[in-house]
């Protein structure tokens, strides 16, 4: 029996039910057209990932089974996988199943549910989902599926956090072929562990895999598609475009005649960052929060600084530089340069602007409104903020006026650390580069300039500030970010202790002084925007910290 398999690599809408259920089914009938037997989409397609709390409403899983049973109806002369929740009949354990429905004949055929739950980082399906106590393969035209579901097959080696898989049942049950329906969001160390995973699954089981995973972006999570099929042998037969919907197509005689691999041991490697792929990622980010919210026009405050060239650059990409409007807002602390350079970059890129000159505003307020008060106490951080409340400020009312949304320029290094003002330059519906250190914002900048000057140089050049009083230099309060970032990314991605940082060669003072920084601005973080998730650890629902914690602080 010739089994040809249609990977529906997808971008669905959280609770869009019409939406997403007349996607499916219009590639459900592109499958059916090229003649493929059964189409996989991917984990919980039909209400889309995470649905997070829109779980807890009956009427949220009404019209997920809703949509199933309509789907259902037009899986004639074809089969399709599709996920979606399933109420639990026991009342013990959890209400809901996370699952995958196979449709057949116009009927649902069976159900199999999620073994492996992850909850940690940007993962809390046990708050919702029953796990699986029952494993059972399932039948299609004479085959036997291992049905699996995202988590299910990540159970290996080092990264082994469960103390059983569902493959280990199913597989005495003599499946030909593992599919597994996902939901795995984009980071820039993702796509290595990915293959890895599905390498270690053919070889653990010696049989092929069809993977199917979600593009698009839900909020700050991004799902980059990159859907595979792979032989036995674990040679890739297929795989689906980055970041876009796609739709491909496998036999399982071909899964079944792949040629031995040259190199059947997995060695793990820490990949470099492929920025073009990043790019890709804020992009897609951008686009999907605005289209799916309704938005169209965005808006941010351009300073001349690196940060907010990037985010001028990333949204006149997603959105089209018609819909990006940008202020310039100098301070009688404002470098010549941060307008010139400002002015080059609009004409780069086609965006519209205005000049709003704060000098007048910022001396209205302290010189008046709160000067009784502060009498003649010296100048100091309350004057600096100042100007960034008021940059923010008029941004927001901007909003207000014109139906914008503001997009957030903070990086990571400075989110790190609490170099940002709140209700300032903290402001931001999303936040664009939140999750990107300078570091790297310079390195993307490079990328993005690999081939034509669209960031004018001077700005890539030019000493990083805040300039906010004379002079000013992010150096004057904070170390230089190729000595900060390390010590960042080692801290929050790698959860290094002090001691261990000081072992690795850091000195013991910078350590502590980073630590704290990062440690005591917990409170600015929790009032932050949404940050697009690029890293395997963000700041937001996957880095989850006290704000009063003593604990290396």
């Amino acid at each position: 029996m010739i089994l040809k398999i249609a990977l529906a690599q997808i971008n669905v809408h959280i609770g869009n039910f019409d939406a997403n259920t007349k996607k499916i089914i219009d590639f459900i009938a592109q499958s059916k057209a090229a003649g493929a037997d059964l189409v996989v989409f991917p984990e919980l397609s039909v209400c889309g990932y995470p649905p997070r709390d829109f779980l807890e409403f009956d009427d949220f899983i009404h019209l997920c089974q809703t949509a199933v049973n309509e789907i259902a109806q037009h899986c004639h002369g074809i089969a399709a996988l599709v996920g979606a929740p399933c109420p639990n009949p026991d009342p013990k354990g959890k209400p809901l199943y996370n699952s995958a429905y196979l449709l057949q004949n116009q009927k649902i055929h069976s159900i199999v549910h999620k073994t492996l739950l992850p909850t940690y980082d940007i993962f809390d399906e046990y708050r919702y989902f029953e796990p699986a106590s029952q494993h059972q393969t399932v039948r299609l035209n004479g085959v036997e599926i291992a049905v699996t579901i995202c988590e299910d097959i990540w159970n290996f080696g080092e990264n082994a956090l469960y103390d059983t898989s569902p493959m280990e049942q199913l597989i005495a049950q003599k499946p030909e072929l593992i599919i597994n329906l996902s939901a795995s969001p984009f980071s820039y160390t993702q796509a290595e562990s990915r293959s890895q995973v599905l390498l270690q699954n053919t070889q653990a089981y010696g049989i092929p895999i069809v993977y199917v995973n979600h593009c698009g972006a839900q909020t700050e999570l991004i799902f980059d598609g990159n859907s595979q099929a792979l032989d036995a042998s674990g040679n890739q037969l297929l795989c689906l475009k980055n970041f876009k919907e796609d739709l491909g197509f496998v036999t399982l005689s071909e899964l079944k005649t792949g040629k031995p691999r040259q190199k059947p041991t997995i060695e793990p490697v820490e990949p470099a960052i492929n920025y073009e792929l990043v790019h890709q990622a804020l992009l897609l980010g951008i686009k999907d929060y605005f289209e799916k919210l309704g938005f169209k026009k965005a808006i941010l405050g351009l300073s001349g600084g690196v940060d907010s060239a990037l985010v001028s650059v990333l949204a006149a990409q997603a959105l089209g530089s018609q819909n990006v409007h940008v202020l310039l807002m100098p301070s009688e602390f404002s470098s010549e340069g941060s307008i010139s350079d400002s002015l080059q970059l609009i004409k780069n890129l086609g965006i519209s602007h205005d000049i709003v000159p704060i000098k007048t505003a910022f001396e209205t307020v302290t010189n008046q409104v709160l000067e009784p008060f502060f009498k003649d106490l010296p100048f100091g951080i309350a004057e600096e903020n100042i100007q960034s409340r008021l940059r923010g400020l008029i941004l927001m009312a901007y909003t207000n006026k014109f139906g914008y949304i503001l997009l957030n320029t903070s990086n990571k290094s400075e989110l790190a650390v609490g170099y940002g003002t709140l209700y300032g330059d903290m402001a931001g519906g999303i936040s664009v580069i939140g999750d990107l250190y300078k570091t790297q914002v310079y390195a993307l900048c490079q990328s993005i300039n690999k081939y034509e000057e669209i960031i004018p140089q001077n700005i890539l050049t030019k000493a990083p500030s805040a300039e906010l009083r004379p002079d000013q230099k992010d150096s004057d309060s904070l170390p230089e970010y190729d000595v900060l970032d390390p010590i960042l990314m080692q801290y929050i991605a790698h959860r290094r202790s002090p001691q261990e940082l000081v072992a690795q060669g850091y000195d013991a003072a910078l350590v502590a002084r980073v630590l704290r920084l990062v440690n005591i601005n917990e409170y600015k973080r929790n009032q932050f925007c949404p940050i697009l998730r690029v890293s395997s650890k963000a700041f937001g629902a996957g880095r989850r910290m006290p704000i009063v914690g003593k604990y290396l602080g």
